[in-house]
């Protein structure tokens, strides 16, 4: 019976995240509890990030401040990445929303240049840093409690043969809460960006839209958002793991625990941005919906997608695979970077649970 695990297991399209079984409390798989006298309670083992068993960490795996470090860590990365690009932000929604005046990128900051000056490539910043600040919080945050839940869920054994799909059920139920802090403020930066003298920045725009359409102006784009974002996000984490992996295997001259951190980091970079290319296209269609949507007052998801049709969808991917690429490469660096700076437990290569390589015969 176990004979026919393995293949199905190595053939398995969703194998790459990477986990190394530790148990609680113990810097090492082998390492014992000390005994404190009663009843011994039974080790319990938990799918654990690290990098080397030698590494001096300053919290442990799952604990409250290793959460809020990592929510930390993904304000900083979101936040500041997605603002660095508004000019191209702005570009790129410009063409969403009307091709015939903004046809390509070059033209679209020309005329943006020539109309509003150099300042109005920077329109919407402030809605951008918020919003995405605290997507960032719940998009990193949340998807480390839930990668961890999942996993408990599942067993040892199972979220190692599964362990890419954990990581893709994890990113998609932290993204569903992330686009919900992330609505108002996208909806304002779009209103901003693509409406000429409605708003020139968000104190301007937030009371407007209440007073004109209540608190239904923030949130009617917050579908399309996760019709957008929760691919991406599945994808941006799934692809990066195995991105990750395979440079280690494949690329990297040495193992990745005697690469120095400079040297990971750059790994880091390359694998987030190739997984941003491939967010950006499967996650394009829906951003012109949320683009087009934004603008319009009393338009609906299913009355936007029919009128741009199967090409219209596709308006501005070049700009946004630049631009998604990039973001998704500085985001993953930024973020390794605080884990790497606070000393937090990073993920190492998989490495098969002892209990899974006895059933298949191949601890010997």
């Amino acid at each position: 019976m176990f004979s026919s695990v393995l293949p199905l297991a190595g053939a398995n399209p969703f194998n790459a995240p990477r986990f190394q079984l530790l148990r609680d409390g113990g810097s090492s798989p082998t390492q014992a509890a000390p005994h404190t006298g009663g009843p011994a309670a039974p080790a319990r083992r938990r799918l654990a990030a690290a990098s080397t068993a030698t590494e001096n960490y300053s919290c442990e795996y799952g604990s409250a401040k290793f959460y809020a470090l990592c929510g930390f860590g993904g304000i900083l990365s979101c936040g500041l990445t997605h603002t660095a690009v508004v000019p191209l932000d702005l570009v790129k929604c410009r063409i969403q929303v009307d091709p015939g005046k903004y046809k390509s990128i070059f033209k679209g900051f020309s005329i943006t240049v020539r109309e509003d000056g150099v300042r109005g490539l920077a329109k919407g910043w402030a809605p951008t840093f918020i919003g995405y600040s605290m997507q960032g919080l719940c998009k990193f945050g949340f998807y480390e409690v839930f990668k961890n839940f999942y996993g408990d869920l599942m067993g040892e054994e199972n979220a190692y043969m599964w362990r890419t799909s954990l990581y893709l059920a994890a990113s998609a139920s932290a993204e569903f809460f992330a686009d919900i802090a992330l609505s108002p403020m996208e909806a304002c930066k779009v209103r901003i960006q693509t409406q000429p003298g409605f708003a020139n920045n968000l104190r301007e725009a937030f009371p407007k839209m209440y007073s004109e359409e209540g608190i239904w102006a923030f949130y009617k784009g917050v579908v399309p958002l996760w019709m957008r974002q929760i691919p991406y996000t599945m994808m941006k984490f799934a692809c990066f793991e195995r991105t990750v992996e395979a440079l280690y295997r494949y690329v990297v001259p040495k193992p990745r625990v005697d690469c120095t951190k400079s040297e990971q980091l750059v790994v880091t970079f390359v694998a987030g941005y190739i997984a941003g290319v491939f967010c950006a296209i499967v996650s394009h269609p829906a951003d012109s919906v949320v683009s087009v949507l934004n603008k319009e007052k009393g338009s609906s998801a299913i009355q936007v997608l029919q009128r741009l049709g199967p090409v219209g969808v596709w308006k501005g991917l070049i700009a946004r695979i630049i631009m998604i690429g990039t973001l998704t490469a500085l985001q993953w660096f930024i973020y390794d970077s605080v884990k790497v700076y606070f000393r937090l437990p990073r993920p190492p290569p998989p490495e098969m649970p002892e209990s899974l390589k006895k059933k298949l015969g191949l601890d010997k």
